[in-house]
């Protein structure tokens, strides 16, 4: 913890440390903490607005330890496979994470598939055949235009009816985003090939969601056909058939499954005092139902999910199907010869809007029909700069990310990056 004192005022605030801030320096972001008198804020944060004054400007500034601490709860290293975690971040992002200069994409446009080794593999399992499905729904997220502002996963859970499980559940890996965002941190190397954490080259920020293999890892451990795929291909859970093994978390490459440890949907929105006292609500009997005032805030399109149950993006299938409905529909009423001029009941391109999709204010988020040759998705995905990640496992991924391309000026003098 750290006293903060400007201009008489004081406050006590935790600090994080994070790589890339400079020496001597500390950023205090405003807004956040809430000290007045609320069921929801009461006790949330630190308000730093007591140090603000009319003056553009501020000093002297004093910043001192306390002596004592304050539990963050964060979840950037959660679901880690790695024993050391940091070390195998800067192995792999590389590979996870592809990016190059205009100038590399100008001399070869597929620099992309140039970046590691995929060597030709079969599966050992019965591979999925799709070739009745009239629809293969598809991702893309642009790195070059995503800013990291996690409008998506904010947007995912409204729609999606994702609790909000507290920062005493969190603190014990127990969030339950279905989409996360990932943010590395790349350092150069000392004269002994260790990575220097004062000397960080470069900060990347990746969307990661379900990609909806078509050979899921997820499939094949689960022992009651829990998670399967639907008729257009989509990865989805059965929830009344999940007995809660949680084998399909471990299986999962890419740590995107959450699993209800609680019925967190009952959580009253009541800070719990104590650490890691856990909620009463959550030890209600199942059957009991929720506070009906407390329900309105659920999309009625979306199951809510029980305790001992595994949840995860469904591509908004909700969507899928509305739209499905719609032009089926509309389709029924054309004429006969319409009707054969389109025997696919093809939906027009930017009919399904995924929630991540619509709250993307960089349009960094592209979804549709990869069926469909002229959609923006099929297109993306044939872009030479678009690749797969984890491409290795062969686990057709139906998630595609465009690799970042940067454009640096050159002979530009570059500050090391430190933290303090």
């Amino acid at each position: 913890m750290l006293r903060i004192e400007v201009g008489g005022a004081s406050i006590e605030i935790a600090a994080l440390p994070v790589p890339g801030t400079a020496d001597d320096c500390f950023v205090l972001p405003l807004g956040y903490g809430r000290k007045f008198e609320g069921r929801v804020c009461k006790g949330a944060g630190v308000d730093a607005y007591p140090l603000r004054n009319e003056n553009m400007w501020s000093a002297p500034a004093k910043v001192t330890k306390t002596g004592t601490t304050y539990p963050l709860a964060t979840t950037q290293m959660h679901f880690a496979v790695d024993t050391t975690p940091g070390k195998g971040a800067q192995d792999r992002m590389p590979l996870l994470y592809r990016e190059g200069t205009l100038d590399q994409y100008n001399e070869d446009p597929g620099f992309v598939s140039h970046i590691g080794h995929v060597p030709h593999s079969l599966s050992i399992y019965e591979e999925h055949q799709f070739e009745g499905a009239k629809y293969k729904w598809g991702m893309s997220i642009d790195l070059s235009t995503c800013t990291g502002c996690n409008s998506c996963v904010a947007a995912c859970h409204a729609e999606n009816n994702i609790p909000i499980v507290g920062k005493d559940q969190v603190l014990v890996g127990r969030e339950m985003h279905w989409l996360r965002i990932d943010r590395y941190f790349a350092f150069a190397k000392d004269s002994h090939g260790a990575y220097d954490g004062d000397k960080l080259e470069s900060v990347a920020i990746q969307p990661v969601t379900c990609h909806h293999c078509e050979n899921a890892p997820c499939e094949e451990v689960c022992p009651v056909a829990a998670t399967v795929h639907d008729i257009d291909g989509l990865n989805v859970m059965v929830y009344n058939r999940c007995v809660g093994t949680r084998y399909c978390s471990n299986n999962c490459p890419f740590k995107v499954r959450r699993f209800n440890y609680f019925d967190y949907f009952r959580r009253d929105p009541l800070r719990s005092t104590g650490l890691l006292q856990v909620q009463p609500d959550y030890y209600v009997k199942t059957q009991s139902g929720g506070k009906t005032l407390r329900a309105m805030q659920f999309n009625p399109d979306v199951t809510v999910r029980m305790r001992g149950v595994m949840e995860k993006c469904t591509f908004c299938t909700q969507r899928i199907q509305r739209v499905k409905i719609a032009t089926k529909n509309a389709w029924v009423k054309k004429t006969d010869a319409q009707k054969k001029a389109d025997p696919r009941v093809a939906i027009p391109d930017g009919s399904i809007v995924t929630a991540c999709q619509q709250a993307c204010p960089a349009d960094a988020i592209v979804f549709g029909d990869l069926l469909d040759e002229k959609s923006r998705v099929s297109k993306l995905h044939k872009e030479k700069r678009s690749y797969e990640m984890l491409e290795e496992l062969n686990i057709k991924s139906r998630l595609k990310y465009l690799a970042r391309l940067t454009n640096p000026v050159h002979g530009a003098t570059v500050v090391e990056g430190a933290h303090h």
